[in-house]
């Protein structure tokens, strides 16, 4: 990469630190630290969680999501604007008002101690999982670069941000995370800038060729709960993912605990509600973009460097072979797509050829993805690799500087954020409440840091695994999907004015291996599970708990 690329990273990251850190204040008290005193305005809490979202997995998974799979990823998001508003009136206030540092302390009030145990173990270990795979994301990108193990470049982006988040608190998360909304918006609206600039044909074109591989249908109408990603699985799947995610989960719950008031705190929520469906379509369109850009712009057949050498170094004569019977196919399928562009829909002919050659193309793909299992035993689609490459081989120097920097800041900030959420829940909700109840702020406050190094190296762990298991993006939903739906039963259940304790354990035990079942013996997609979770809950918990009242 061009030293003035470097250059632009090194600063960018730098002044992040250094002015995150400044920021910060009141961090030598259990309050300061967890949840700054309260202090944070609507908008500083809103960007930050988006920003919690927003990671370096949506900068690299998302788009190479929509370059491979087109726009209706656009569905998973249909439920956040119901969800923010139903949250607005129900959690929020709720867990706002009551003072808890966490959102599983507030169910050993209401409940008992075990279920709050429970589920905010439940909560740390899907989070450490997901955790790792955000961690993964820029991991991927310093493999690209340097042509490093996917170990080492891990631990080059997971050590410093360790140290960050120890030190920061936060606030200086919550900073971070307003300087990373910034730039990600600069970046994607600049590359998408590019894009068009550098398109062989015009957007109209661009548009067609699109929407001849099925890239821009936004929405599926048909009800079936094995296919990923439908408007129903949205809208239904998609809100209780969105429920839990916003409402139960402490990296999330977090944000909204340091806004000034419950109407700062829902102010920072109805943001997340306006800004995230265009921003996320935003990303998708630039994978998209990069996808029609690559029709007449030759990519590599392999978008993965290091898959790529290891293929070459063991099978050079035969990869040299695909490579040939590549070029002739994107050749081949240039040309179709170019009187695709000339035809302007007068004509199916000129589309169908096309699309027989995509297919071709897709094939011979698939030929070195099998080369790539054969010689390294790693499965990979190879989407995660595919904006990364563009970026570094086609973006104009600066732009691509850019673009890295956005990734790793959106890395840092958002690894920061679940590893402060990570380290708050294990202090307060098992050191704190079961092993050493009555010590002062400056002994949590030492044992929360050792909490985020703990969980910095777990996640570390995770990383290396993740990026083979395919759409990173993907990967971070699915990992929460099998867990948010049971969790966010037991706080629906928490609203049922006779529900009791232990209704609300062995639902949430019984929802878990519900979830487990249908995830492992059945076709029903991750969307879906989020709902299947919180009914199974409910439908123990309710019944159990008319049972102990007429006991009583």
């Amino acid at each position: 990469m061009h030293w003035v690329n470097w250059l632009i990273v090194i600063v960018y990251l730098v002044w992040v630190v250094v002015d995150g850190i400044k920021k910060s204040k009141d961090t030598d008290t259990v309050s300061g630290y967890f949840i700054a005193n309260k202090s944070l305005s609507w908008w500083v809490v809103g960007l930050s969680v988006m920003a919690t979202q927003l990671s370096a997995v949506t900068m690299i998974g998302t788009p190479g999501q929509g370059a491979t799979d087109g726009i209706r990823f656009i569905q998973l998001y249909l439920g956040l604007p119901l969800a923010m508003v139903i949250l607005g009136v129900t959690i929020v206030p709720l867990l706002h008002g009551s003072g808890v540092y966490t959102a599983y302390e507030y169910l050993e009030r209401r409940f008992d101690a075990k279920t709050r145990s429970l589920t905010a173990f439940l909560f740390l270990i899907s989070r450490g999982l997901s955790v790792g795979t955000i961690m993964a994301a820029p991991g991927v990108v310093f493999s690209a670069i340097f042509g490093i193990p996917l170990v080492w470049a891990v631990a080059m982006i997971g050590v410093p941000t360790v140290i960050y988040t120890m030190v920061g608190g936060v606030q200086a998360v919550a900073w971070a995370d307003v300087k990373q909304m910034i730039l990600i918006v600069i970046a994607l609206v600049a590359i998408m800038f590019v894009l068009v600039i550098q398109m062989p044909v015009s957007p109209g074109e661009a548009l067609t060729i699109a929407g001849a591989t099925g890239r821009l249908q936004a929405f599926d109408f048909s009800f079936d709960m094995s296919e990923r990603y439908t408007f129903w699985s949205g809208v239904i799947g998609g809100t209780f993912l969105m429920l839990s995610y916003f409402g139960t989960d402490q990296s999330q719950v977090q944000r909204y605990l340091t806004a000034r008031s419950v109407h700062e705190a829902r102010s920072s929520l109805l943001m997340s509600a306006y800004w995230k469906i265009p921003l996320q379509a935003l990303v998708l369109l630039v994978g998209i973009g990069v996808f029609v850009y690559y029709q007449f712009v030759r990519p590599p057949l392999l978008y993965n460097p290091a898959h790529e050498a290891a293929v070459v170094a063991a099978r050079g004569a035969e990869y040299d072979d695909l490579q040939r019977r590549y070029a002739e196919a994107f050749t081949l399928r240039e040309e179709a797509a170019l009187a695709v562009v000339d035809a302007s829909g007068s004509s199916q002919q000129p589309m169908d050829l096309f699309l027989a050659r995509e297919q071709r193309i897709q094939e011979l793909r698939g030929e070195a993805l099998k080369m790539v299992v054969e010689e390294t035993n790693e499965s990979s689609t190879d989407v995660n690799y595919i904006i990364p490459r563009f970026v570094l081989s086609e973006l104009p120097i600066g732009l691509a500087g850019l673009f890295i920097a956005g990734v790793f800041a959106a890395a840092m900030s958002s690894i920061a954020a679940e590893l402060n959420a990570l380290s708050t829940a294990s202090v307060i909700d098992f050191y704190r409440r079961w092993i050493k109840p009555h010590a002062d702020d400056a002994h949590y406050l030492t044992v929360s840091k050792g909490a985020t190094v703990f969980w910095g190296f777990f996640a570390c762990i995770v990383a290396t695994y993740a990026a083979t298991l395919g759409s990173l993006i993907e990967v971070v939903n699915r990992f929460g999907s099998f867990f948010y739906g049971s969790i966010l039963g037991v706080f629906l259940l928490a609203m049922v004015p006779m529900a009791k304790a232990r209704g609300a354990f062995l639902g949430l035990i019984i929802g878990m291996a519900t979830v487990a079942y249908v995830a492992s013996q059945t076709s029903i997609e991750y969307l879906w599970q989020n709902v299947i979770g919180a009914v199974v809950v409910l439908a123990v918990g309710v019944p159990l708990s008319l049972v102990d009242q007429s006991e009583a």
